[in-house]
This record gives C-alpha cells, structure tokens and sequence, in this order.
C-alpha cells in the first residue's frame, strides 16, 4: 500500500488501494440484487404494460416505464461485476464488455435520479398547480422528457463507451475494469477528477430541486383544510393526501439511501485513489475507499426500491397489485376488460396520488 518511486525516472508509481471485503461480500449482494431486482422489474414492467392496455397509462407511468427499463439494464450487467468480484477484482473479459457493464452502471444511476426527479415536478404540478399540469399532452409530454433525459444520459455516457474501460497499468498484471487509474499521467487524472466533480454539483442541484418540490407538496397538502366526512360512508377523503406523503417519503428516501452517500464520498474518493492529495495518510486513503465501496452497494439498491415508489405514486399501480395477487390467491382468472374497467372506474374518483 506504500506509494514508491522508481529509480529510472524519478517517476512516481502508485500501488492501487483496495477493500478486500468487497471479494466476498459484493458477490452475495449482487446475487441477491439479481435475483429480486430482476423479478421486481419485470413483475413492475409487465402491470406498467396491462395499465396501458386498461387505457389508464399518463405521464407519470411513462416515466415509471423508463425508469423501470433502466434498472434492468443495470441487472443484466450484474452476472459479469459479480464474476469481476469472484476473480478478486480481476477482469476475465475483453474491454468491449467492460465498457459496455460500466456504462449501463452509469446510465442506471443518472437516468434513475433524473426520473425520480421528473416524478417529484410531476406531483409537484399535479397538487399545486393541477391546471399547469393538465395545460398540455400529457402522453406527449412524458416522452419528449424521456427522450431528452435518454439522450441527456447516453451522451454523458460516451466517454464510457469509447475510452478504455480496462486502464494499461504495467506495475500490475490484474487487469480491472473501470478502476487502477492512479498511475495515469497527471494531465489525465486532473481532466477525471473536473468531470467527476462537475457530476457531483449537477447532482446535488439536482437533488436540492427533489428537495423544494417535496417540501413544496408537503406544505400544500399539509395546508388544506380537514374535509368533512362523506354522508356515504361516514369516512374523510384524507387517503389522497396520505398517498402523496407517503409517495413524498419514499423518493427522499431513495436519493438519501442510494445516491447521497455515493455523491458525499466521491469526491474525497477520487482525490485519494488518483493521489491528487498527496499528504494524506495511507490510513485515510484506505478509510474513504472502505467508505466508498459501501455507497457503491448502497447505488445497486436503487433497482429494488423504485418499485416501491411506483406503490407509493399511484393509487392504480397499487391496486392492480392487490388485485391480481388476490385473483391469484383465490384461483380465479379475471377478465382483463373487468380487471381493466375496474381500474378506470376507480381511477375516475381517486386522484393519481
């Protein structure tokens, strides 16, 4: 772990800083997100596509779509990042693939921030300016901003899909996918460490907009007056409002587990691993890469809880869920016109919420 210098031209060669935990703890993780992260994607995207059919899709479930397509490229690259860490971070596999898994990591990441944030403005209009909402398309709306968001995040994803994904490291015969550039010339790891920092403030702006819109949907609905009791049912139509908290909650939650931690330690991180501060100590160094092999599992959370979110955003998502399980439950084979005319009945009188 000591950095040491060559005699031949005083040039300095860095040995690569590691957590070896993560050889035997990100296997298992990664398995677990596989397994469940691929059955909770494809069981969100196979509702999200009978919700279509039952002719209740809108925008926000256009942005639960891409959103869900997302995570399911990130779980079809695990098998190969779990290979990476059985081999003891050594990459088995040519560079193409490499670059390909890094990217999809990548994309998983900001395209799922970037829709949570879309879904946050979204109901962030729909409680608070509910006649803006409504002004426009709203079908045609959800995919002009997917397919902005889409090409915003291939687009920063070029480098990863261009450059070398394997660096050339010649003090080392490991070969490792998108980590080991410590030995880079410093013009290189200068030009890494601005656009990794440059990501980290688009982040946090990013995420101090989830911020107001949250606070602002949660001072508005905490605002309204208490209803009275339905003379019908002798109940206060409060669920709405205890939805949108609840949906309020959830997609803070997501960005605090999954994404701030990664944004919080990144910086130090890169400073540390490229040895751009070269007076901290070893310890330190080692400290924050511990730190940041953590925020990484943290990330690969995400593809597990948006589903929940979707439960959370909509009241139709939710009970196309309870239903079906129920259907199921009992044996019986409901009709998709009677599933599907259920839920554009109850749709009419329950807000999206």
């Amino acid at each position: 772990m000591e950095k040491m210098v060559t005699s031949g031209n005083n040039s300095k060669v860095y040995n690569f800083i590691d957590s070896e935990f993560r050889y035997t703890l990100f296997p298992i993780f990664y398995s677990l997100v596989f397994i469940f992260g691929l059955l909770a994607n494809c069981y969100a995207l196979y509702v999200l596509h009978h919700m279509r059919e039952s002719k209740a899709m809108n925008e926000i479930r256009i942005y639960m779509t891409n959103l869900t397509v997302a995570d399911l490229l990130f779980v079809s690259a695990l098998p190969l990042w779990i290979g990476y860490y059985v081999n003891n971070g050594h990459w088995d596999y040519k560079d193409v693939p490499c670059r390909i898994t890094g990217s999809f990591f990548f994309i998983n990441t900001y395209c799922s921030i970037l829709f949570l944030t879309v879904i946050s403005i979204n109901r962030y209009w729909a409680v608070t300016r509910p006649l803006v909402a409504a002004s426009s398309d709203c079908w045609k709306r959800g995919v002009i901003i997917s397919a902005f968001i889409w090409c915003l995040t291939l687009l920063a994803s070029v480098n990863n899909l261009i450059d070398n994904g394997i660096p050339k490291d010649n003090s080392s015969s490991i070969s490792r996918c998108f980590e080991g550039y410590q030995n880079e010339d410093y013009s290189t790891k200068y030009t890494m460490a601005v656009t990794h920092f440059i990501i980290i403030g688009l982040f946090f702006l990013v995420f101090s907009m989830v911020i107001i819109c949250n606070i602002s949907i949660a001072r508005a609905l905490l605002s309204q007056p208490i209803s009275q009791p339905r003379a019908s049912t002798g109940k206060r139509p409060g669920g709405t409002k205890r939805r949108a908290l609840r949906m309020l909650c959830a997609v803070i939650g997501v960005f605090v587990i999954c994404f701030l931690p990664h944004h919080v330690v990144q910086g130090p991180w890169v400073l540390s691993v490229l040895y751009l501060k070269e007076d901290w100590s070893m310890e330190t160094r080692q400290k924050i890469n511990d730190a940041h092999q953590i925020t990484l599992m943290l990330m690969g959370f995400n593809c597990l809880l948006d589903p929940l979110v979707y439960c959370f955003a909509t009241t139709t998502f939710r009970k196309y869920i309870q239903n079906h399980f129920k259907n199921v439950k009992n044996n019986k084979h409901c009709s998709r016109n009677t599933l599907s005319t259920g839920i554009s009945l109850k749709s009419r009188h329950q807000s999206e919420l």
